[in-house]
């Protein structure tokens, strides 16, 4: 069906018309002039995520639920990266013509799924017919106590620098699927052979956010000094909290977690594996640090890794290699423009 046939007003309400508020801090959602938020003592957290065909993904192998999946986690991520709750969204859609009603049901689906799973509302947004193709803009509500919002500027020297899940998968993943792209371009049947790289084809086009992470915190009762999310790369990324913080870092090469199927399809590409996995991007890990004292009860945490510590900023911020050569870190990550 063309969106034409509904029109702006009926498209969104084919899409919204059976969404389900779950959150008692969302009075109204859909339907009015605006969302209307009820947060009490809790502090507001608001981030917007803004997503391009061409520039962010590429729908030859990106599947259109998929994407409506990523698109509300990248928002989730960096809530939870504030030690805070993702509680609503809103989402704005700028469709080409080559889009039917049933391609954005599609994503609408993975949308809330998404928002189903991570007990998140939708409620508003808006939509536009558009030139270059599909554009997403995803703004996420979120809350936190006042006293537990964890900022990029509270990294102190000799706190211990850690990192969740595995690191590098997630671009390995682009890279196969570019590569199977690029090897099948032109044929209009193909079955590529990911067998075996299952892994990091999910990093990659259905990542999670660690709202796991953030519970685990909470229930061991440690408060990270600084924390970001790993979307542009862990250099990048780590860079961020020492500029931010004033401070330096060492972290140790050996001690970056990568995952086995990263590992191998590097070496299949000829890839360093170290600059994989520092400036991939696109993990939606936590990076975080901790007091010094808290190194055994951090330590425990399943899924977490100290990979280093903070350290003066006449330091600098080095990858210590495993022949105990330090290497200034450079921020080698997902750049915009």
């Amino acid at each position: 069906m063309e969106i034409a046939t509904l029109g702006e007003f009926g498209l969104i309400r084919r899409l919204t018309e059976n969404l389900e508020l779950r959150n008692a801090s969302s009075l109204k959602g859909t339907g009015d002039d605006a969302a209307v938020l009820d947060y009490k003592e809790k502090k507001v957290l608001v981030t917007t995520d803004l997503l391009m065909e061409g520039i962010h993904f590429d729908l030859t192998y990106v599947p259109l639920k998929h994407l409506g999946y990523k698109s509300a986690i990248v928002n989730f991520s960096d809530i939870y990266a504030m030690n805070g709750q993702p509680k609503q969204i809103t989402v704005s859609l700028g469709l080409s013509k080559r889009f039917s009603v049933e391609d954005t049901e599609d994503f609408y689906e993975g949308l809330e799924l998404a928002c189903r799973i991570y007990g998140v509302d939708i409620v508003g947004g808006d939509t536009s017919s558009s030139l270059t193709g599909l554009c997403i803009s995803i703004t996420c509500i979120g809350e936190a106590d006042a006293d537990k919002i964890v900022y990029r500027n509270g990294a102190k020297e000799h706190d211990l620098v850690c990192v969740s899940g595995d690191l590098g998968a997630a671009y390995m993943g682009l890279q196969l699927l570019e590569r199977e792209k690029n090897v099948f371009a032109g044929e209009k049947d193909f079955n590529p052979d990911f067998a075996g790289k299952e892994y990091l084809l999910e990093r990659q086009l259905k990542p999670e956010a660690r709202k796991d992470i953030i519970l685990l915190l909470s229930e061991n009762q440690i408060l990270p000094t600084a924390m970001i999310d790993i979307s542009d790369g862990l250099s990048s990324e780590l860079l961020h909290i020492c500029e931010q913080s004033n401070v330096g870092c060492a972290v140790y090469e050996e001690r970056i977690p990568i995952d086995y199927q990263t590992a191998s399809m590097a070496e299949q590409f000829n890839m360093n594996l170290t600059t994989v996995a520092l400036n991939g991007g696109d993990d939606y890990e936590l990076l975080f640090t901790v007091p010094l004292h808290l190194h055994e009860k951090v330590e425990q945490i399943d899924g977490i890794k100290v990979i280093g510590h903070i350290c003066n900023t006449t330091q600098g911020a080095n990858l210590i290699a495993r022949d105990g050569t330090q290497i200034p870190l450079q921020a080698q990550g997902w750049e915009a423009f």
